[in-house]
């Protein structure tokens, strides 16, 4: 099993997630996050100041995935949030050692 983490521009999450359920991915944890690459944030202008932000919003997704099904789902995740721009995001695979259902004590595949 893999835990995948992909950070990924605000706008694309409805996308993504729309298509993960297609996927057939069951769960998945959003998390609102901010950060700092090589987009090095951004200024903006209000009332004649000029305000500057190193930490843009992004948004977190990460999911627990069958090794097997690990390839396509990140391909999905990256067809769809690939814009060609610098900020488009970054997807991390980590292996799994164990997942544990709480609610029926199911372990690893069958916890997902």
């Amino acid at each position: 099993m893999l835990w995948l983490t992909a950070i990924v521009r605000p706008f694309k999450l409805d996308d993504v997630y729309e298509q993960l359920l297609e996927e057939g991915v069951s769960g998945m944890t959003i998390s609102e996050v901010k950060g700092v690459g090589n987009q090095e944030g951004n200024s903006e202008t209000y009332r004649g100041n000029t305000y500057s932000t190193a930490f843009l919003p992004k948004i977190k997704i990460e999911l627990a995935v069958n090794e097997d099904d690990a390839p396509r789902i990140i391909q999905k995740i990256t067809d769809i949030c690939k814009t060609g721009q610098t900020g488009d995001g970054k997807i991390f695979v980590t292996k799994l050692e164990q997942t544990l259902r709480i609610r029926t004590g199911e372990m690893d595949r069958q916890a997902i």
